[in-house]
This record gives C-alpha cells, structure tokens and sequence, in this order.
C-alpha cells in the first residue's frame, strides 16, 4: 500500500505527538478535516469532570512546567468545543503545567464531537483492515492513547485485542526510525522486529541488514538477541558482585523506560538514577510514562 503523507505541512509540521509519525498515520487525512489547530487562551479551557483521573502530582507539575518554560509545549493538548470554552479530551497535565509556567495560550487540536466520534471509529476500523503493517497499528494505539486519553485496556477493548497485544506493538514504536521504515519497506513481521525493541541503535544497524537479506526468521533474531544477552552475562561474571546487580538494575530501567540510564551508588549504600534522553520528544515520552 502506498503510505499516507501525513497531515500536510499545516498539522503534520505542528503536531509532534511523540509517538505519532504522520507518515505512518493511516487516519492522517482524515484528521486533516476534521481537526483544526490553534493557540487557545488557558482561561478560555476547562478539564474534563468525567475525566478519571483526578490527582496530578505537584512535583511532577513543577518539573513538566519548567520544561515548557524551555522548550514551550511539544504536544498540543486536544480540546472539544463546549458552549463558549474548550473541553479537554487529552492533555490536562501540559495544561496545568503551561499554567504554573506562566503561559497565555497553549496549542490545541480542536474538534468537535461529531468529528471526535467519526475519527474514533475510523481508527477502530483501521485496526481491523489487514493491509495495514505493524507501525501504522501500533501509531494508531499512540493515537487512542494521546488524543483519545485512553488506558491500553480501553485501546485493547475498543479494537477486540488483548491488552498485551496493544502494549507489545505499540513498544515498537521505540524502534530508531531506520527500523520502523525497514519494516514497512521489506514487510519485516512485528515477530522479527519485537526482539530489536531493547537493542541499541549499533546494535540493531549491525543486524538488520541481516535479517532483511537472509530472511531471517522471527526464532533466529529472538536466538541472536539471547545470545547477545549471554554474551554481557559472561562479561560481567568478571565485575565484583555490586557492580552486577547494578547493571542489571540498568537495564532493567532502559528495557521499561526506552531511555539510557545509570546508577551511581555510595559505600553506604545511597546513590542516584540518573536518566538519559536525546531530544524534546523523548523528554515528553519519558514524562508520559512515568507519570502514567
């Protein structure tokens, strides 16, 4: 299938969902028409009350508030139109944080509720066609999920997959761009494509190549990966004992998180976690997670 261009150079350019590519959006035109995006004033916007989530911590407030001081507001929040102000549908944490940071306006996808319900069924039907690859699948997930303020439960119920189905395909999501657009351009299977999800950029550019010429199948990248695995194992079998179940604790942190990190550790046993990210975008996706 020839993939959609995405929402032109108007939403496309100015709606950087982390997770959501329009390239590998299959409702990208759709939303096109159905969404327009502008600068709404904060006071002109109220929160959902039938949004069930009530408690928003104030640290974690504090800290996405000074990112927006810096970075201004990566994502646009979305809103529906509700008498004469604007409804949140996704978004109310960038909203009370644009608050404390200060701000007048915070951009805003808007919609109305007709168009809100139309794009929901247009990406429930999406789920089901089955021309559709696995990262435009997992893209629709990060959409139900960013601007439809949906749990993965509700994701998976909504579309008639379980729930470990949505969370394992979106995790694809995490894969470097070089990966995702392999996949769709050489119709790699999310089987072969899932064991790449926690490798690093080296690692999979050192692999992929492989897997694409000599068709490796989905048991032989899941064995190269174990293999790398047993290969760390036995290099750390020379590290003192501390230092170990240290590193584990790294990657176990990196698998969950998809971001570099490290733990520095004191003799009494106190320390720090310190996390690693790239750009703005992997800011707000560590921030989504962690506050999830």
């Amino acid at each position: 299938m020839s993939l959609p261009r995405g929402l032109g150079r108007g939403l496309g350019k100015l709606i950087p969902t982390d997770e959501i590519e329009d390239f590998f959006d299959p409702t990208a035109e759709e939303d096109k028409k159905e969404s327009t995006l502008r600068d709404i004033k904060l006071d002109d916007i109220i929160p959902d009350k039938n949004q069930p989530r009530r408690e928003f911590n104030e640290t974690q407030l504090a800290a996405l508030a000074d990112s927006i001081r810096e970075n201004g507001v990566v994502q646009p929040i979305v809103v529906v139109k509700e008498g004469n102000k604007y409804k949140i549908v996704a978004g109310e944490r960038r909203w009370r944080a644009s608050k404390i940071a200060g701000l007048d306006k915070i951009p805003s996808i808007v919609r109305t509720l007709d168009a809100q319900k139309r794009l929901e069924i247009s990406l429930i039907e999406n789920v089901q066609r089955e021309d559709l690859n696995p990262i435009e699948i997992a893209t629709v997930y990060a959409k139900f999920r960013n601007q439809f303020n949906l749990s993965n439960a509700e994701i998976a119920k909504r579309v008639g997959k379980s729930e470990s189905a949505v969370v394992n395909t979106t995790r694809l999501l995490n894969l470097p761009d070089n990966a995702k657009h392999a996949m769709v351009e050489h119709k790699l299977s999310e089987g072969q494509m899932r064991p790449l999800v926690t490798l690093s950029q080296e690692q999979i550019d050192a692999v992929l190549p492989k897997i694409i010429e000599e068709g490796w199948s989905a048991r032989k990248v899941e064995q190269y990966k174990v293999n790398l695995t047993n290969n760390k194992k036995a290099l750390k079998t020379e590290l003192p004992r501390e230092r170990q179940d240290t590193d584990i604790y790294v990657e176990s942190i990196r698998d969950r998180l998809g971001v570099k990190a490290s733990i520095k550790t004191s003799a009494r046993g106190t320390g720090e976690i310190v996390l690693k990210f790239k750009n703005k975008e992997e800011l707000e996706k560590l921030c989504s997670i962690l506050t999830a």
